[in-house]
């Protein structure tokens, strides 16, 4: 059973749209953060949060489960899903 997935995104990011369309197409649920549509505290937060998982900042940075992928890179997704399907 997949863990929970969570993208954080932005939503003028095409990676982060390409890795979206890869959950979609997949099926595969996952909860998107759009960093970016965020204000305030809850903004401050979410960088507080990215900065301590993805300390570059990068988007997307895709987190399922422990594993954390800074990046749309298919085959560490792929990894990363593969980990918790048994």
């Amino acid at each position: 059973m997949l863990p929970e997935i969570k993208l954080y995104s932005l939503s003028t990011c095409h990676h982060c749209a390409a890795a979206k369309q890869y959950f979609d197409d997949h099926a595969i649920a996952y909860d998107c953060v759009y960093v970016d549509r965020q204000y305030a505290e809850d903004r401050n937060n979410i960088m507080d949060v990215l900065r301590t998982i993805n300390p570059s900042l990068s988007f997307p940075t895709i987190v399922v489960g422990d594993v954390v992928v800074a990046g749309f890179i298919l085959e560490k997704v792929e990894d990363a899903l593969q980990k918790y399907a048994d």
